[in-house]
């Protein structure tokens, strides 16, 4: 018994031994596995009622600096799943953190990029990512981008790291990886685009009319003729809509995509303006041709008389056959909510007349919402490239505040607002279609106030000669007495008719929404996202490309809101590649603009680049003042990547870029001397510091106080249905008998109105999600101390503007700011010290990219 006992004791005596041996070799293991795990966490959003894909999803990540022989890439770890996700919601968006621990072999080094493979039925995008390495070195990746199924895309996504090089600078391991995610991008110009597709290419504007619907839908295709020059736009390869339904899905990459919350807000905005002004082929609806009674029924259009009108269920039947299924499931508790009216313009808040003042009429073409287009007047009388002005030096010399006419002209006090000669060969044209279409010059003096006044109104218009251009022309002078002063009223009306259809058109669409797309495209198809470029101008490129697509769907099209609004009517989009025959992107730099117009003179040893002839100029004194904050933000970015000039000429993609915007994407002025060589840091500071211009200030200048001046038609029509009257007419006699009910005649009709109001209201109105000049998304959004401490520079001065800005607008010697109106400049305001700046009409605020 007792040997029996001996043995079993010394029995188990081993076995714990044994057992104590595993565990601590696992201990050392699972100790030594330690050094070579990293950690990370991902963050996912996707669509409420969809799930997150979990362990349907992996991660790989490779090395920056350990590099495969075999495959001449970094070294690539296994695959990880993601677990332990942990949801949360914000308004409709839902968002899911997960974990991942990458096992990696010893010397693995730290990562540089990543896939991650789809492996669940839906799509998802990817926000951000954090790589924690086992020295605890953190790694970011700003991803911000759409993950589709591997089903569908047939490979897995790409992401690089937070830290970016110049091409020449790129660690080895990364290299191979740099060039054929570019390449993946680039497509080879044929075939129809998937929703999932990553391809950027270019097309010319061949997608705007649509034959089947008869003559009277056919436009001209735009871009790729000498006759019809034009910015390329995204290729899709898709034929146009030919259904009667309004295309919100047509193509574009899906990283140029609204967010579904934006998009959905974008259509709630439209639906609460007024849903059935969406839907321009919804031929079941009323349309009202009537005109207004009285300037009393325009202001109902802005009371609560209007609410019951399209409530409840009657919108969202009719809003259900026009968007496609999901997007009206994102929308429907707005539309159900719905309460239609429009809110009160700023133009009329104060003073309901206030806009028939000469005084307001002038002062907003300095601070208006199109104050890009008057000019100092050099020589006299004005000339065009087709005409002379039928002004006379009698017609103004007795209206100079005592100079003499001479002295007008040498100080430089005599401006125009010149809508004349580039019209001329559309009148006739238009007139057909049923509006009556002027061509306009207008003379203003600079009062010692620096008010402007106006000095006479010259009209062109189709009728019987008395021109060399088989034109009617007649010159209005200002008038104190009733009836020569309502014809003066009428004159001004077809002033404000053109220069709305060249706000809308040139000023807007034109010289920022369609010239910066071909920028977007060669920056996608030539620079890595690893280029320090590509970081600085990504967030100026947000949702441009799907909002142009999606005017090129409802707005800009054959029979769209523009062709419905504006006097241009189906040659508006002709008249726009007409005038880019004139754009230069060097005369876009906002101090070239202004010495050319000469608004401004050439000071060299300003930092500004120039010196505004008259301070009380809100558009060019304000604006002058963000370009120098951008021009000192983007030179310090440079400076930190860029030695010297010939690291500029020897950067193989900036090379790239560059050669590709001028011959591919602005290829119709390729053989153009204006363009810069790009051979030092200056070509490319100058170039960068002008297309962040053009995105964010250039384009809130212009957008953002569309409802606050063109939400009241009277005091900016879109087309006039009326000439002005000459004595001994018929019509003559119609206007003598009621001159306000003639003007208000002459205005759109209700139906014409009310769409252009509501179009006003859409796109002044900041959608939530809205990033501004000065802010990045994430505080993550690059991986170095230098640049991150530059852009805060660059906030601060920012800030330091916005109480500069309020500082001139509280100054009641800039009479300018305010004017008779009552309507504070801020469309230049940066509101870059908020971190959340509220959604809605503010008439405020530059956002970093055309995003609307």
């Amino acid at each position: 018994m007792d040997s029996h006992h001996h043995l079993c004791y010394k029995r188990q005596e081993c076995f714990n031994a044994i057992r104590n041996k595993i565990s601590d070799c696992n201990s050392l293991q699972d100790r030594h596995g330690s050094r070579y795990l990293i950690n990370g966490k991902v963050v996912i959003e996707h669509s409420p009622g969809l799930s997150g894909p979990g362990k349907s999803a992996t991660v790989q990540v490779y090395s920056s600096t350990v590099i495969d022989p075999n495959t001449r890439k970094g070294k690539l770890s296994g695959k990880a799943c993601l677990k332990k996700g942990k949801s949360s919601k914000k308004d409709s968006t839902k968002t899911t953190v997960y974990k991942i621990k990458l096992h990696v072999e010893p010397g693995f080094g730290n990562p540089g990029a990543f896939l991650i493979e789809n492996n669940h039925k839906h799509r998802f995008f990817l926000q951000s990512a954090t790589l924690v390495t086992p020295e605890n070195k953190v790694i970011h990746f700003d991803c911000r981008s759409w993950v589709y199924p591997i089903k569908d895309t047939n490979t897995s996504r790409l992401f690089f790291s937070n830290t970016c090089y110049l091409p020449s600078k790129t660690p080895a391991c990364l290299v191979e990886l740099r060039k054929e995610e570019l390449e993946s991008l680039r497509g080879d110009g044929t075939g129809e685009r998937k929703e999932w597709d990553r391809i950027y290419d270019y097309d010319v504007y061949d997608d705007l009319g649509n034959p089947e619907k008869g003559p009277d839908h056919v436009r001209p295709v735009l871009g790729g003729s000498r006759s019809r020059p034009y910015p390329r736009r995204g290729r899709t390869g898709r034929p146009a809509t030919k259904n009667g339904t309004i295309s919100l899905d047509t193509y574009v990459p899906p990283d140029e995509r609204c967010s579904p919350k934006k998009l959905s807000e974008f259509i709630a905005n439209a639906i609460q303006a007024t849903a059935h002004f969406l839907l321009p082929e919804a031929k079941s609806l009323p349309r009202d041709s009537s005109s207004f009674e009285s300037f009393g029924d325009i202001r109902d259009l802005y009371s609560n008389n209007r609410r019951q009108a399209m409530r409840g269920t009657s919108v969202t039947e009719k809003v259900k056959k026009f968007v496609p299924a999901q997007l009206f499931k994102d929308v429907t508790h707005v539309i159900e909510e719905v309460d239609i009216k429009f809110p009160l313009p700023q133009i009329i808040r104060a003073n309901q007349f206030a806009w028939k003042l000469d005084e307001e009429f002038g002062r907003q073409m300095l601070a208006g919402t199109n104050p890009t287009r008057i000019h100092c007047l050099r020589e006299f009388p004005p000339r065009g490239t087709l005409t002379e002005s039928y002004i006379e030096q009698s017609d103004i010399e007795h209206n100079l505040d005592g100079l003499s006419f001479e002295q007008a002209m040498k100080q430089w006090r005599i401006y125009v607002l010149d809508h004349h000669d580039y019209l001329l060969p559309f009148l006739r044209k238009m007139y057909s279609e049923g509006v009556c279409p002027c061509a306009s010059r207008t003379l203003l003096f600079l009062r010692n106030d620096a008010t402007l006044k106006p000095l006479a109104i010259e009209l062109t218009y189709p009728g019987s000669s008395n021109n060399v251009n088989g034109m009617k022309t007649m010159v209005f002078l200002p008038e104190k007495e009733d009836i020569p002063q309502a014809l003066w009223q009428l004159a001004k009306a077809h002033v404000a008719a053109n220069d709305s259809a060249y706000h809308q058109l040139i000023s807007h669409w034109l010289h920022t929404h369609a010239v910066v797309e071909p920028f977007i495209i060669a920056t996608r198809r030539q620079l890595s996202v690893m280029h320090p470029i590509h970081r600085l101008l990504d967030p100026h490129f947000k949702d441009t490309m799907h909002i142009n697509a999606l005017a090129r769907t409802v707005l800009i099209n054959a029979g769209g809101i523009l062709e419905k609004t504006l006097f241009t009517g189906k040659f508006s989009m002709e008249l726009s590649s007409e005038l880019y025959k004139q754009w230069r992107f060097d005369e876009q730099a906002l101090p070239s603009d202004l010495i050319k117009r000469c608004m401004a003179l050439e000071e060299s040893e300003n930092p500004r680049g120039a010196h505004m002839l008259f301070q009380d100029y809100p558009y060019g004194l304000d604006g002058l003042d963000i370009w120098l904050a951008i021009q000192t933000w983007v030179g310090d970015f440079c400076d930190i990547f860029y030695e010297d000039d010939a690291s500029v000429k020897s950067d193989t993609e900036i090379q790239a870029w560059w050669s590709e915007i001028r011959n591919v994407g602005h290829g119709d002025k390729r053989k153009e001397k204006w363009w810069c060589q790009m051979t030092t840091k200056a070509d490319l500071k100058r170039t960068l510091t002008t297309l962040v211009w053009i995105a964010s200030a250039l384009h809130a200048s212009v957008n953002f106080g569309q409802y606050s001046y063109a939400g009241y038609p009277p005091n900016r029509p879109s087309r006039c249905r009326k000439f002005v009257p000459e004595e001994g007419t018929m019509e003559f006699a119609e206007f003598l008998k009621d001159p306000d009910k003639y003007f208000l005649n002459m205005l759109p009709d209700r139906f014409e109105a009310s769409l252009g109001i509501a179009l006003m209201e859409v796109l002044s109105r900041h959608t939530s999600e809205e990033v501004y000049l000065g802010q990045r998304a994430t505080s993550e959004w690059i991986d170095n101390e230098q640049v991150k401490q530059r852009f805060e520079k660059f906030n601060k001065s920012l800030r330091e503007m916005e109480k500069q800005i309020m500082e001139r607008n509280g100054d009641p010697e800039l009479m300018n700011r305010r004017g008779p109106a009552k309507v504070p400049y801020k469309l230049l305001y940066p509101d870059a010290t908020k971190v959340e700046t509220p959604a809605g009409i503010t008439a405020k605020g530059i956002p970093n990219s055309v995003s609307i």
